[in-house]
């Protein structure tokens, strides 16, 4: 038995020192991570030949993906607050300030746009603000604030009121008057939700399907015809719903449409923006082909810093593999326009008549 030791020991040291000359040793954790991207295979990547592997695909990627976003709140009944002492009229709407029992501890605030003088209900749409915090996104704040919503187009949820579409832009949680009291509040929402096995992006999707359910409440609302916008973690919040909500009929995303291993796993970004394990099973564009065939415009500057539209473009070649194979190819559009991380409204409104209709 030693003998046999000893000789095991001894193919051990020899193997180890003729393989000593070839191995590359790294120390550099990040060097690690690029790697283990680089072999890390996507387990449900979507690659259907029919629509019957589509569906097949979907029957297996969605209930993943839901796993993955964490466990949801326990739902509750409806119920809605209208604080009627911040409502604002303008010539166009009038702007209520109203807040959504979402769950048994937590409402969700939003500014609900509702078109005067409309014959008839109109179509709705749920508007996602970015990291700038509700107030650039509804044109308000302070002066640099102003400024920025007027440079970047943040104020996308106002030009859908003016332009007769009910709105309804929700203040996400981390935000304003949601944050909490450290200036790291996504930090705080992003600890504290994985520890209890949920997501900020779960979360936040929660907020905004419990919104839907408000929405279709309201005479003012066409229930067929509810969609989606945001941009940046509003793009986040609005590329997720728009997959895992079946009521939303319409998605418009913004500077976010990407791949996670080209942005947000190579790139600095909030922590608020991961959801863990994901890119084990698929990128950005299977997220966004749960939605197919509804219609989805991307719009994305070619200056864009943090989501780099070489790899939108890819993206977007992806996903437009699934809209031809479902024969949807003028569901889906794309804005690739001259600009930084920002809004675009070049092909909003067109793209909304399109699929939305007129009023």
């Amino acid at each position: 038995m030693l003998h046999q030791l000893a000789i095991v020991i001894a193919m051990m040291a020899a193997n180890a020192g003729s393989g000593e000359a070839d191995m590359e040793r790294n120390s550099l954790v990040f060097d690690y991570f690029e790697r283990a991207a680089d072999n890390t295979e996507l387990q449900l990547a979507w690659d259907a030949a029919s629509e019957a592997e589509h569906e097949a695909w979907r029957e297996q990627f969605e209930p993943k993906l839901l796993e993955l976003l964490g466990r949801d709140p326990e739902p509750v009944p409806l119920a809605v607050d209208w604080a009627e002492e911040d409502k604002m009229e303008t010539d166009l709407y009038t702007r209520h300030k109203v807040y959504v029992r979402s769950e048994a501890d937590y409402w969700v605030p939003m500014y609900y746009y509702v078109p005067k003088n409309a014959q008839e209900p109109r179509p709705a749409l749920i508007c996602l603000h970015g990291h700038s915090g509700i107030l650039p996104y509804i044109g308000e704040g302070d002066e640099g604030q102003r400024e920025r919503s007027r440079e970047h187009e943040l104020d996308y949820a106002v030009k859908f009121a003016e332009a007769g579409y009910v709105v309804a832009a929700i203040v996400q949680r981390g935000w304003n008057e949601t944050r909490h009291e450290t200036p790291h509040s996504c930090h705080r929402v992003t600890m504290d939700s994985f520890l209890l096995g949920m997501t900020p992006v779960g979360l936040r999707t929660w907020d905004a399907m419990r919104v839907v359910d408000f929405l279709l409440t309201q005479d003012d609302v066409d229930p067929e015809r509810i969609g989606t916008a945001g941009l940046s973690g509003g793009g986040t919040t609005a590329l997720f719903l728009a997959a895992r909500e079946p009521r939303i009929q319409l998605a418009m995303i913004a500077g976010y449409f990407c791949t996670f291993r080209d942005s947000i796993f190579t790139i600095h970004h909030c922590i608020c923006n991961c959801v863990p394990g994901i890119m084990q099973w698929g990128e950005m564009s299977d997220v966004a082909a749960l939605f197919a065939p509804r219609p989805m415009l991307i719009i994305s500057g070619d200056e864009d810093r943090i989501f780099p539209i070489d790899a939108t473009e890819r993206a977007y070649a992806e996903l437009e593999k699934t809209y031809a194979l479902l024969g949807a190819q003028d569901n889906l559009d794309s804005d690739f326009f001259e600009g930084v991380h920002q809004w675009s409204n070049r092909k909003t409104l067109p793209f909304l008549e399109k699929h939305f209709g007129g009023f």
